[in-house]
């Protein structure tokens, strides 16, 4: 019954149009005087809790991060890099969204910061040289979710903080999968585009590409900074956040110029006003939590499950289903916080790895940011190529079956995750 208290209660005050945070907290009240231990002052004390965690620290620099490499220059330098080098192929603009998608990833791990510069710099050059407007959007919102793939990654920090998983790992874990991802959208594009009557861009020479990675040469070095930082242990996952910020900050502003002192304030409360809202998220999401654990819904859910925990396969597949039911319905954030605290559990139980389980759950997080009716990512990239929802929803279909396929692929040969990261983590 706790479960049917816990669930009807959290549906119905969405349904009234009651912001996610409000409803976890609702959701929250419902289960205490349900059980019967209804406390004003312990909803307030994890309410604080939630928020004060160190590795969260994380979440704000990441957000500013973002940001900075936006409005300074640097997530333009990456494209112009990915032009030079892949921009001659045929199809060649959509290799190069793919693979500017991946670079980014590295810098920022927000897929609606990385969908927006890559829809503003892309989709118009894309639909110049003949390609559709409605496989292009879908293309770039497509790139966009490999954001919190590839580390840094604020889904990977949200869940490590839940699920009491280490954040180190999940980051260098997410590494393979992600570019596996970037691997199957290329295919996907390949099919697409087959027979579009798309001028192809005019192939630079050496030299171009040498000059774009000479100008871009600060932005690159990002990725190589953080993952060497992370592998030899020199900074955590939180501090790797501050090195992030400090460094894009240090190159928009000093290096490329493009950051004026007069901006930086605009820059700062935009970030600050998005990391409010992730983080009272978090916050209202720590009171369901505890209360999960205090009903004992956990266990309820896993003797629900209990028929498929002898096969790990067929486990992950049904949990993985069931994260992309969820995902159609809920943003990213409130996904990985309600669910889980009650699937870690079952994941223990059955002797799933959970950095394994931690990196297919943030995947399936990230095709839900381009899944109707919510699908953020395909907001914000209609928003600003000036599309209808319907249309990019057709448009990206075939990139998101790619997508599921390659998740697929990772529940059926969990190697593919577990291999490169023992490899990356010794």
């Amino acid at each position: 019954m706790t479960v049917a208290v816990f669930t009807v209660s959290l549906l119905a005050a969405m349904a009234i149009g009651m912001p996610i945070a409000y409803a976890l907290l609702i959701c929250g009240v419902a289960l205490m005087w349900y059980i019967d231990i209804f406390d004003a002052q312990v909803i307030a004390q994890n309410v604080i809790n939630g928020a004060d965690s160190f590795p969260l620290m994380a979440v704000p620099f990441f957000m500013l991060a973002g940001e900075v490499m936006n409005t300074g220059g640097l997530s333009r330098r990456i494209v112009n890099v990915a032009l030079a080098a892949v921009g001659h192929v045929r199809g060649g603009l959509g290799y190069v969204a793919i693979l500017a998608a991946c670079i980014l990833s590295a810098l920022s791990g927000s897929a609606v910061a990385d969908a927006a510069a890559l829809s503003a710099l892309l989709v118009p050059m894309m639909v110049a040289a003949g390609h559709s407007k409605l496989h292009a959007s879908g293309l770039i919102a497509a790139s966009g979710v490999i954001g919190p793939v590839i580390p840094p990654s604020i889904g990977f920090v949200l869940f490590g903080v839940v699920g009491g998983v280490s954040i180190t790992k999940l980051f260098l874990a997410g590494i393979a999968p992600g570019i596996m991802i970037g691997l199957g959208l290329c295919v996907a594009w390949w099919w697409v585009a087959r027979n579009d009557q798309a001028e192809s861009l005019p192939r630079r020479s050496a030299g171009d590409l040498m000059r774009a990675v000479k100008d871009g040469f600060w932005a690159l070095m990002l990725p190589f900074i953080i993952v060497f930082g992370l592998r030899f242990g020199i900074f955590t996952p939180t501090e790797a956040a501050v090195v992030v910020a400090v460094y894009a900050l240090f190159v928009a502003v000093f290096v490329y110029r493009e950051l004026k002192p007069s901006q930086l304030l605009g820059v700062f409360v935009s970030s600050a006003q998005t990391t409010a809202v992730v983080m009272f998220l978090v916050a209202a999401a720590l009171v369901s939590s505890w209360l999960i654990t205090v009903s004992d819904i956990a266990t309820q859910v896993v003797d629900l499950v209990q028929p498929f925990t002898g096969n790990k396969i067929l486990l992950m597949f049904v949990l993985m289903v069931l994260v992309v039911i969820v995902g159609t319905a809920l943003d990213m954030t409130p996904t990985i916080l309600i669910l889980t605290p009650i699937l870690m559990p079952i994941v223990r139980e059955a002797g799933i790895d959970p950095v394994y389980f931690g990196v297919m759950f943030i995947i399936n997080n990230s095709i839900g940011l381009i899944t109707p009716p919510v699908g953020v990512v395909l907001n914000v990239v209609c928003s600003v190529t000036k599309i209808s929802m319907e249309d990019i929803v057709k448009g990206v279909w075939p990139f998101m079956i790619a997508q599921l396929v390659v998740l697929l692929l990772l529940i059926l040969f969990p190697i593919l995750v577990t291999g490169p990261a023992y490899w990356l983590g010794r």
